[in-house]
């Protein structure tokens, strides 16, 4: 047996990397991915050296890559297409065929084999959800039709991208044209995918639901069913002369929620997230920049402009093309197609298998590495660009409007807020305590009670169809938790949390990454104030702005002076009013509303 050595310094040491990557790549709006990706390729043996590719790393960059196609298929909901599916398919088609066809012929001009070239196409087709999911969010783009559709061809496109992945995989293996051999070759992957279907149509639910009437089962037995599937699944595409992470795809299809109880669902969900996409897929992610040849820039460089060129005028081009028979306007298709170019997990997934089987080398992979990178830093610019340019002509189409205020915590300082905002904006509430909910609705506000934790409450109070969400419970944790769960499982685009005194420096780093702002733009003393609201002591003022400044500097004036101020409400020159938080920039004519 070869002797295996686990090298645990060197393990830390990309752990530690990869962390320090990802974190600098999601505090400049970017996903983790990038970060991984350029620690690896800085701290690898192709710059400094400090990081080794040792069998350790292998061994778990290989499960990672499988766990995260798991991870990917779970994330793929096709309910989900139905809400622009005829644009979603156009462009996702458009915006595969026309970058796949010049990343292919590009490779071919450049001296690259018929199957290199289509790795590259591959590759170029592919676009990123999770990269433009938190772009979307961001731009405050998530209720527009510009989402859904980019939401839909990026599920359609990465779908697309792993069943021709699945035919170029059997054609590498059959090595030399052979006609008796290509029909068997086809029906190994047809019985593959029907097998696999049928499974997880009739079998998992039923293993489920049978599971799930033993209520002592914990949820670890449940992530190992899930373990179990992956690898079970994995090994029929093995055997079906495929790559187990097809085999892990289709497991993650079939793996959702009604296959476990409900009560332990998110929990499994969420213990699977932190091992595929906390643990093993950043190691392989880090250690795919171990590869890259940095020499491209010298002996490769007219190849890398032209293949990163390709990929963003094909984007551009096919999902522009293809959109004109929706109707919609090809300014909308020039967007969409601008919102595409993100590239991410599968691409590199696609590009490191093709490096490992020999069918295209580190210079090709450095390309389509460095192709990633810089072709997913466009899309916020592009993205941002051409929405502003549908804005300005009136035709960034909104779905589902979005109105209202869903507040948790019910007291004095709510209540306040509330009196300033009506009647222009709806204020819903949300509170845990009985008495606080019956005091609401005495004022004539729609309260429900329960724990704002919990999603099924959130449900019932139409957090679905809101705005904006504000948490401004005395418990610091609490709010950041509430808005985090309010963001990422209701889309509410405008996410605010009041934040106390004593843990206003730690909550700002935390509400950095889930794009929430402090309400009020600075700690707040909360039982002081509910208290003299309470008690009626305390005065109404306005401050007229002359000059710009951000709410962080105008509440700076006030921090440490006898006079404490509680600023409440923005007023613009329209009269619009909106709640005072950080992050806003005030401009000459606005109103500040505050307490003193």
């Amino acid at each position: 047996m070869e002797a295996f050595e686990l090298n645990i310094l060197n393990l830390l040491f990309v752990l530690v990397a990869a962390w320090l990557g990802g974190a600098a790549a999601r505090r400049i709006g970017y996903p983790s991915i990038l970060g991984e990706l350029v620690i690896g390729i800085l701290l690898g043996p192709g710059l400094l050296g400090w990081l080794e590719f040792t069998e350790t790393i292998k061994v778990l960059s290989e499960v990672g890559i499988m766990l995260l196609m798991v991870y990917i298929g779970i994330e793929i909901d096709f309910k989900d297409l139905k809400k622009a599916s005829w644009p979603g398919l156009l462009a996702s088609i458009g915006g595969f065929v026309v970058p796949f066809g010049l990343g292919y012929y590009s490779t071919l001009l450049f001296g690259g084999d018929t199957m290199a070239g289509l790795f590259v196409g591959m590759a170029v087709g592919v676009t990123s959800l999770a990269t433009k999911s938190r772009i979307l969010f961001d731009l405050k783009l998530l209720n527009t039709r510009i989402a859904y559709v980019l939401m839909a061809s990026a599920l359609i496109s990465d779908t697309l991208a792993l069943l021709i992945f699945a035919g170029i995989l059997s054609a590498a293996a059959m090595g030399e044209f052979d006609a008796a051999g290509l029909v068997v070759v086809a029906l190994k992957a047809v019985t593959f995918f029907a097998v696999t279907i049928l499974i997880g149509i009739y079998i998992l639910p039923r293993i489920g639901k049978y599971l799930s009437k033993f209520k002592s089962i914990s949820s670890t037995f449940f992530f190992t069913i899930i373990i179990i599937v992956a690898l079970a699944y994995a090994e029929l595409a093995e055997l079906a002369g495929m790559h187990s992470i097809l085999g892990a795809f289709m497991a993650g299809l079939f793996i959702k929620d009604k296959l476990f109880p409900k009560n332990i669902s998110k929990e499994v969900h969420k213990a699977f997230y932190d091992v595929s996409i906390g643990f093993l897929a950043p190691v392989f992610f880090v250690s795919a920049g171990f590869m890259v040849n940095l020499d491209v820039f010298k002996t490769e460089l007219p190849m890398l402009i032209t293949i990163i060129a390709m990929a963003i005028i094909g984007k551009i081009l096919g999902a522009a093309l293809f959109y004109l028979p929706t109707g919609l306007g090809w300014r909308e298709g020039v967007t969409v197609g601008a919102g595409m170019n993100g590239r991410g997990a599968v691409e590199i997934i696609i590009a490191g298998i093709g490096l490992e089987m020999g069918i295209i080398d580190r210079n090709i992979f450095s390309i389509l590495v460095f192709m990633a990178i810089l072709t997913t830093l466009t899309v916020p610019f592009l993205l941002k660009w051409t929405t502003d340019w549908l804005k300005r002509r009136g035709e960034l189409v909104v779905m589902n409007k979005r109105e209202g205020i869903l507040v948790l915590g019910a007291n004095p300082i709510s209540f306040l807020l509330a009196e300033f905002l009506k009647p222009k904006l709806k204020m819903t509430f949300i509170d845990s305590n009985q008495d606080s909910v019956q005091q609401s609705k005495a004022l004539g506000y729609d309260c429900f009670y329960g724990n704002a934790l919990q999603e099924e409450v959130l449900t019932e109070a139409g957090a679905e169809t809101k705005q904006t969400f504000m948490a401004t419970t005395s418990n610091t944790e609490v709010n950041i938790l509430a808005a985090q769960l309010a963001s990422e499982s209701f889309q509410i685009p405008n996410t605010h949390v009041m934040l106390s005194r004593s843990n206003y420096v730690a909550g700002i780093d935390i509400l950095e990454l889930s794009n929430t702002s402090s309400l009020f733009a600075s700690g707040v003393d909360v039982e002081y104030w509910n208290q003299k609201i309470l008690n009626d002591d305390y005065a109404k003022a306005v401050d007229h702005i002359k000059q710009t400044c951000t709410t962080r500097a105008w509440i700076k004036k006030y921090i440490g002076s006898k006079d404490e101020v509680l600023p409440l409400v923005i007023e613009t020159e329209s009269g619009e009013r909106e709640v005072f938080h950080f992050g806003y920039e005030l401009q000459p004519g606005d109103k500040i509303h505050f307490i003193r």
